[in-house]
Formats: C-alpha cells, sequence, structure tokens
C-alpha cells in the first residue's frame, strides 16, 4: 500500500513513524513534512490548503491512500478533491469537518444528536455577547466559531477579558463567538475512528492545554498529554461511543455528510455526568503522540477499512501494555508568538535513553527546520514532543521529562506538571468527588 501522509507536526509524525513500521506499506509520503518525518517518509512540496494540489500530488506518486493529519485541509475540501480524483482518503469531506470548523454547527449537532454538552448561545453581535455573558456568570467560557489552531477558546473570571475576545472574534468579517455555560471536572480526549457507519474507540487519553504549570496563563495547541487514564471511570469508553461518537456519526450520516475519519471528542466529566466540550475532526494533538505508540494492531490496515467503508470487518484494536506520556517543548514566545532559528540540540541523546524495564523516549518533531548549515533549528510555537514508556504511568512520565533535560535550545519552555496529578492520585472525574 502507497500512502500519502498530509501536514508537517508532531501528530503527522507520529503516524508516519507508525506507517513506517507497517509491513502492509510499500511507500511512504509526507507532503510538506518535517526535518524528523524525512527520517521515515519521502518528503514531497505541497501547498495543503490547495486541494487541486493534494488530489495531483496523490495521482502523482500513485497513492492507494490518503492520510489528512491538520484540521484547515479538511475544512478547505481536501478530502473532497481526493476521493473526486478516485483515491481513498482518511478524513471527513469539507461539509462534515464543519464539525470543528463551526462551533455553531457542532453545537446543532450535537442537539439533533441528543449528544450531552453545555448550554450555550451562538451571538453575532456585542450586545447578544453580553447578555450571554450575564446569563450564564463566571467562570466565562468564550469559544471562537472558526478555527483557532486550539487557541480560539478563553474560559475567565474576568467578564471584560472575556467580553474582549468575544469583540475580537466577532471583528472577522462574518464573526460569530459562541458562549456557553462553564463545565466542571477533568477534561479527557477520546478519539473515534468511523467509514461513517462503525465507530472504533481508542484509548481514552488527556492533554494540557494551557502554557503554565497548574493550568495557569493562555490556552496552546497543547502542551503535552498521557495515556491511558488510570483513575478514568469504568465503562468510559462504552459511555461515550454509545452516548457521544455514534450518536455524531448517524447524525451526520442522516444529513448526507458522512463523517469518514477520526472523530475527536473532548469531553469534560462532571457533577453532572459526561458532558463534550468540543468536537475536533482529526487525530489530535499531542494525544496522538502517546496514543500511536502504545497502539499494538497495525495503522494502515485500520484507516485504509476506514477509507473503505469496511471498518465493521476488523476486530477491536490491541494496546500494548504501560503507559505513555508526552512533553511538548515550546519556542521563545510561545503562544503569542515563537522564535525561529534557534539551534537544537539533544535529539539523538534524548531517544537513546532507556530504562531497565523498557522504558524508552521518542522525540516527535513539529515547528522545526534546518538552516544552511544543516543544524536543526526551532521553526514554530511547538517545536518537539518528547514521549516516554513505561510499564505504568509513572515510569512514562520519568522516561518523558529524562528526555527533555538532554534537549537543549534558546528560549525552550514546558510545562513541569504533565500527568503529575494523574501520578499522585489527585485527579478524578467531578461526580466522584
Amino acid at each position: 500500500m502507497k500512502i500519502l501522509v498530509i501536514g508537517g507536526g508532531g501528530r503527522e509524525h507520529a503516524i508516519c513513524v507508525a506507517l513506517s513500521k507497517d509491513e502492509s506499506v510499500s511507500a511512504l509520503y509526507c507532503a510538506p513534512g518535517n526535518p524528523g518525518i524525512a527520517e521515515v517518509a519521502e518528503l514531497r512540496e505541497v501547498d495543503p490548503l490547495d486541494p487541486a494540489a493534494v488530489a495531483a500530488l496523490a495521482r502523482e506518486v500513485t497513492a492507494d491512500l490518503v492520510v489528512v493529519g491538520p484540521e484547515a485541509p479538511l475544512v478547505a475540501g481536501v478530502a473532497d478533491a481526493v476521493r473526486e480524483a478516485g483515491i481513498a482518503c482518511f478524513g471527513p469531506s469539507g461539509a462534515a469537518a464543519a464539525l470543528e470548523g463551526s462551533k455553531a454547527f457542532s453545537k446543532e449537532i450535537m442537539a439533533a444528536a441528543g449528544v450531552p454538552t453545555a448550554e450555550s448561545f451562538v451571538c453575532a453581535t456585542e450586545a447578544e455577547a453580553e447578555r450571554a455573558l450575564d446569563a450564564f456568570g463566571a467562570p466565562y467560557v468564550v469559544k471562537d466559531d472558526a478555527l483557532a489552531a486550539g487557541k480560539g477558546v478563553v474560559v475567565t473570571q474576568d467578564r471584560e477579558a472575556a467580553l474582549a475576545h468575544a469583540r475580537a472574534c466577532l471583528g472577522r468579517t462574518g464573526g460569530r463567538v459562541v458562549i456557553e455555560a462553564y463545565l466542571d471536572g477533568p477534561e479527557v480526549s477520546l478519539f473515534g475512528i468511523t467509514d461513517g457507519t462503525t465507530v472504533l474507540p481508542l484509548l481514552p487519553a488527556q492533554d494540557f492545554k494551557r502554557i503554565g504549570d497548574g493550568d495557569q496563563g493562555p490556552n496552546t495547541g497543547g502542551m503535552g498529554a498521557y495515556a491511558p487514564l488510570p483513575w478514568a471511570p469504568a465503562g468510559l469508553v462504552a459511555e461515550v461511543l454509545e452516548r457521544v461518537l455514534q450518536p455524531t456519526v448517524d447524525e451526520l450520516r442522516r444529513r448526507g455528510t458522512p463523517f469518514v475519519g477520526l472523530l475527536y471528542a473532548g469531553l469534560a466529566l462532571t457533577s453532572r455526568g459526561t458532558r463534550v466540550v468540543e468536537f475536533n475532526a482529526r487525530f489530535g494533538d499531542p494525544e496522538t503522540q502517546v496514543l500511536l505508540p502504545l497502539l499494538r494492531t497495525p495503522l494502515a490496515g485500520v484507516l485504509a477499512a476506514a477509507a473503505e467503508g469496511v471498518l465493521d470487518r476488523l476486530e477491536p484494536l490491541r494496546w500494548h501494555e504501560g503507559a505513555a506520556a508526552t512533553v511538548v517543548l515550546a519556542s521563545a514566545g510561545y503562544p503569542e508568538s515563537s522564535r525561529n532559528g534557534d539551534v537544537i540540540r539533544g535529539v539523538r541523546a534524548a531517544e537513546m535513553l532507556s530504562s531497565g524495564a523498557g522504558g524508552s523516549v521518542r522525540v516527535y518533531q513539529a515547528g522545526t527546520a534546518r538552516n544552511p548549515d544543516g543544524e536543526l533549528v526551532t521553526a514554530g510555537g511547538r517545536v518537539l514532543t518528547v514521549t516516554g514508556r513505561g510499564r505504568d504511568l509513572e515510569s512514562a512520565r520519568k522516561m518523558a521529562y529524562a528526555g527533555v533535560t538532554e534537549i537543549e535550545f534558546d528560549g525552550a519552555q514546558h510545562r513541569g506538571d504533565i500527568a503529575g496529578a494523574a501520578v499522585a492520585g489527585t485527579v478524578r472525574a467531578a461526580a466522584q468527588a
């Protein structure tokens, strides 16, 4: 099977590593990729937001399957163009990807499917936003209706800060903002691979959105993650499959916009039960960097079965024992800005680490490039994700942070508390408190 992966971040690096280990994959391409991906796949140039160009590249490399990583190409209709070219594609159509591309559309689908979520208002004017903020009270939750690279949500006790974010969202042409009730309890990410009918759930994971320890500071695209969740309630996966993932897939199919790809449910385990915080239309980043290293089932066959509509023929996914944790190393200034060109050292040293109990480290590259001297340098906000594996979460976490200590670049920043509360046993669903 020849596979073309679209994207160039840490998520795509993790996908390409998993695919490169699959014996059914005879050729692996990635566009545009990054220096890390170049070690496991042949890189090609393409504008990921140009559906015709992506389809043309897929034809050129005679791909049997195209896997679209990021959300923006999906919303732009890349999967539609690939399918129109007669090539199987893992990724939803532009219409179905609106589940992530528009928070308002997502709320509409959840309401129609009976999926539990927070009460909300979709606002088109500042006056509507003010009324919504006052209706719910603090903490205020304000979400950009459109794509915002994981940084379009503000949760704050400060009404003026909430209103300022709402104004910024409304200021764009045709801008809308979603204001909703605050959901208490820890957040969980649960992915489902689907062919538009059957849904195959993955392990639950937890990511960390804010830049600073203790969930302080602004939201980012994600500063770390871990899986599995030792504290997750029994039956969580079955509940989310029955009440969230399957009804959503069924509703989209009923509307004539079947969702084929990865349906990401961001959940809050609240004092009133499980609620959906958001949907995404692709593998999450950085959760992918802990889930795929734990997956024993060969990835290519699963993605191909979804793209071809035969997911019901597969057996349940198989997983390695143990746990994984990943820590994001971000560049100076992130998330407000990023600094490029800082030389990165220590990646190989980090990946050579191991423990006597089978622990290991893998570094996935995201915002990286090569300078004229061939050195690896920073080229984005989130630069690397350092993933540790171990026999349990505590050992996986130790391996990840051991890897972090080996890596250096000017201005590097990371959180020091990824998976810390889970290892300490101090995190639990609000309903269990």
